[in-house]
């Protein structure tokens, strides 16, 4: 099986700017899931899609493939990731007549995405003929749980949001509530052909969770949250 890893990471980032090439910890932060990607070993052929020419450069110093530049109308702040995989994966088929089983898609803003999960994801894919896509998850904060989301009306009364119950009806002890999970935005994994059914979408039918410690996960587009993920990862490289 033939497993592509791709990497997006524009240019153009407002919040933060110059993130993905931003130092953290020592070294550009793009640098983190780069090399994750290149020692996990599962990776057919490992590609970084931009539209800068400084990111390429300090991707090609950290050794993964930089074929093309991205073209400027696929790294707009509206620009769909569908866009963006689906040109790197018709770029390589024209130019290089290169094809992939699947694509293993990895997050610059998430440098706590460790060897082991990359590989992980490949067993899970490989092994299971009942999915067409993965998505990288952690489980939610009791306090954030679906089941204590609320709307307030006019008149400042409130009712749960998915089934208007009334609060003395909603379960409240943190023992009681359910697990739920958030997808995490450290990896995700599909099927190539899901490109080309028509759908416009990364996605399938039929999605597997992969759940990942909190620990590890990071989404950085403030500094607020640069410096949370800096304090997160130094913890992790400690043990």
């Amino acid at each position: 099986m033939k497993i592509l890893g791709i990497i997006t990471a524009r240019g153009g980032s407002k919040r933060l700017p110059r993130k993905n090439i931003k130092e953290f910890l020592g070294k550009p932060l793009l640098a983190w899931v780069t090399q994750a990607g290149l020692k996990s070993g599962v990776l057919d052929r490992f590609i970084l899609t931009t539209d800068d020419e400084e990111i390429a450069k300090i991707g090609k110093k950290y050794d993964i493939e930089v074929p093309f530049i991205r073209p400027a109308e696929l790294a707009q702040d509206k620009s769909s990731s569908y866009g963006v995989v689906r040109h790197t994966v018709d770029w390589l088929k024209e130019n290089e007549n290169y094809e992939a089983d699947w694509i293993i898609l990895l997050e610059p803003t998430s440098p706590g995405t460790q060897v082991s999960h990359i590989k992980e994801v490949r067993d899970i894919i490989s092994k299971r003929d009942d999915i067409d896509s993965l998505i990288g998850v952690s489980e939610m904060p009791v306090h954030f749980s679906h089941t204590r989301e609320f709307n307030k009306d006019e008149n400042g009364i409130i009712k749960r949001v998915h089934d208007d119950e009334v609060l003395k009806n909603v379960i409240m002890r943190t023992q009681d509530i359910p697990v739920s999970y958030f997808p995490n935005s450290a990896i995700y994994a599909f099927k190539t052909k899901n490109l080309y059914d028509g759908n416009k979408s990364l996605w399938g039918n039929s999605t597997y969770g992969y759940l990942m410690d909190e620990k590890y996960v990071t989404n950085i587009d403030i500094q607020e949250d640069w410096d949370k993920a800096e304090a997160k990862v130094k913890k992790t490289l400690k043990k």
